[in-house]
């Protein structure tokens, strides 16, 4: 059984209707029993990033995500709440990866959010996640605030400047776009999140 973990204040239809589409079971949930004992661990988000730490803490959740041993998937700004500290709202994050999450630069001729179709640059096509994904492949994006292109990088895109797109360390993985609105090529991916 697959967990989505609740922050009340994401966009969870999506997602669930995605994984539905897999064929896997799935609960949309803050008990932390059902997390622990889920098989994968999906951690959406759409919003402000304080208001998304802050519901994890009053939900008692941060100290169990940070633990989990199973694949874990953050999406959008649960991909940002990975990492060890964002802009948004200037917090800490859960810390599992490393890296400070930062507002995108403006860009004369570049509107913020980034928010449409970009293509994917494949750094480490070794990854998992990337398994029958190529050079040039197009994911949607919608966001203001972009994590580091450094050693957890394993996918990027350029919007004005080098921005992580697919991310993992350890157990943890994280997509800046949402597979749930990437066609294809979106599917793909949380296929083979699954199917580790």
């Amino acid at each position: 059984m697959i967990a989505i973990i609740n922050t009340a204040v994401a966009n969870l239809t999506s997602v669930a209707n995605a994984v539905e589409r897999t064929g896997r079971a799935f609960k949309i949930t803050t008990d932390p029993e059902t997390i622990q004992k889920a098989s994968h661990v999906i951690l959406p988000g759409v919003g402000h990033a304080q208001a998304s730490m802050k519901s994890l803490e009053q939900l008692g959740l941060i100290p169990l995500i940070k633990d989990l041993d199973q694949p874990v998937l953050g999406i959008c700004l649960g991909m940002q709440l990975l990492y060890q500290h964002t802009e948004e709202g200037d917090i800490e994050g859960l810390g599992v990866l490393p890296g400070i999450v930062q507002k995108i630069k403006e860009v004369p001729g570049l509107a913020l959010p980034h928010m449409g179709w970009n293509t994917l640059h494949l750094d480490d096509p070794s990854s998992p996640l990337l398994r029958g994904i190529f050079e040039g492949d197009r994911v949607y994006f919608v966001h203001s605030f972009r994590a580091p292109v450094n050693e957890v990088t394993r996918a990027s895109t350029v919007y004005g400047e080098p921005i992580a797109a697919l991310v993992s360390q350890d157990n943890y993985f994280g997509t800046q776009f949402h597979p749930e609105r990437s066609g294809a090529v979106g599917f793909a991916i949380l296929r083979n999140f699954l199917a580790l």
